[in-house]
């Protein structure tokens, strides 16, 4: 990928800052773990969907601007620069989304797209369940044929946004016995206001229900919420997580900002030297993150999938995210903890970061051996 931007990649990067300067709030939504902030970011997506704003990579059709990946990472930066509120809608924008361009029906996009891009149908990920977090392909939550369709059994657990969203996706065992447990999966969409389930929220430290669990007894799911074929859930699966792990759910604009930031409050703060290290690593660490999935786009351009590449990206942005966080909070000293200026808060969302989008000890062992060729060992 050229890194030069061209005219018309400034025009529209000055577009996409007028626009965020005009319509992001100046006050922060109300969390969106709760109902309130729920609805507020949902209004939030309808703003950025009205203007062609919320997806501006898709194609016009679903509701895009068709500008490409390229642009997308431009609009991420200017997104984060604003300030802009955290979105909703990320896990069928991110997720879903490339999952149905990838392995989709038309029917299925044109069904599914629009209203996923303006935040009128929120997804829920409803992929771990008990026994089976990083180690998906040990699940047992079943999908049985009957006419028309498919019953979900089961439970799934940690579901992001489930406590409110509207729908969710997951994998699901459709063949019993199979040689090898990655076999005889099957994905599937389902409402989660469907007769047979049950949401439980399930709060954080500081209550709010950012998770919820999922209780399935003879859920109906008709044909059509079938992505891929029945049975190759797996290789579709695959796909979401490379989408995840390497390319979408971190753009490096939030990490350009969190570092701009943090370099701000050492300004601030006197800029001692005890912490100049610490700051210097983290604005190196967000420009090497941002040149390292340019690389991963480029290759993705190319007709390159998202290979295994994608568990350095993890494991980087993830560890790198708590560093960051720890260095603004040792600047703070105390007030870190007593005031509301947002890097507490953050901290405590950047520990989770190791685990979810598959553990990094999960992604270690991926590196040693499909990109190191090493042994397996640890399993």
């Amino acid at each position: 990928m050229d890194l030069a931007r061209s005219p018309a990649d400034e025009a529209f990067r000055a577009e996409a800052r007028a626009w965020l300067r005009a319509h992001v709030p100046s006050e922060p939504l109300p969390s969106l773990e709760t109902e309130e902030g729920f609805a507020a970011h949902r209004a939030w997506e309808a703003e950025l969907a009205a203007d062609r704003w919320s997806v501006v990579h898709w194609p016009t059709a679903y509701g895009g601007r068709d500008a490409g990946l390229p642009r997308w990472l431009v609009f991420e930066e200017e997104y984060y620069a604003a300030g802009a509120p955290g979105r909703v809608g990320q896990n069928g924008v991110n997720l879903l989304a490339p999952t149905l361009f990838d392995h989709g029906t038309e029917e299925q996009r044109a069904r599914v797209l629009p209203p996923m891009a303006c935040g009128e149908v929120v997804w829920a990920q409803a992929w771990s369940e008990p026994e089976a977090g990083s180690d998906l392909a040990s699940l047992t939550s079943r999908a049985v044929r009957t006419a028309g369709g498919w019953l979900l059994t089961g439970q799934k657990t940690w579901s992001s946004r489930a406590a409110f969203a509207d729908r969710a996706f997951g994998l699901f065992r459709s063949e019993p016995g199979t040689a090898r447990p990655h076999q005889g999966l099957t994905y599937l969409m389902f409402d989660l206001r469907a007769p047979g389930v049950t949401v439980r929220p399930i709060g954080r430290l500081d209550g709010r229900p950012a998770f919820a669990e999922l209780f399935l007894d003879d859920v109906f799911v008709p044909d059509e919420d079938v992505i891929g074929a029945p049975g190759q859930g797996w290789r579709v699966a695959m796909s979401t997580a490379g989408n995840e792990r390497g390319l979408t759910l971190r753009s490096p604009g939030r990490f350009l900002a969190a570092a701009d930031r943090l370099l701000g409050l050492w300004q601030e703060r006197g800029s001692p030297a005890s912490a100049r290290d610490a700051v210097a690593d983290a604005l190196i660490g967000a420009r090497a993150y941002e040149l390292f999935t340019h690389a991963a786009a480029s290759r993705f351009l190319q007709g390159t999938p998202i290979g295994p590449e994608a568990s350095l990206n993890k494991v980087f942005w993830s560890e790198y995210d708590i560093a960051l966080h720890e260095t603004a909070l040792d600047l703070l000293g105390e007030e870190g903890e007593a005031a509301d200026t947002g890097w507490s808060e953050g901290y405590v969302f950047s520990l989770a970061g190791p685990i979810y989008a598959g553990t990094n000890e999960i992604q270690r062992d991926i590196i040693a051996e499909r990109l190191l060729g090493l042994p397996k060992g640890r399993r």
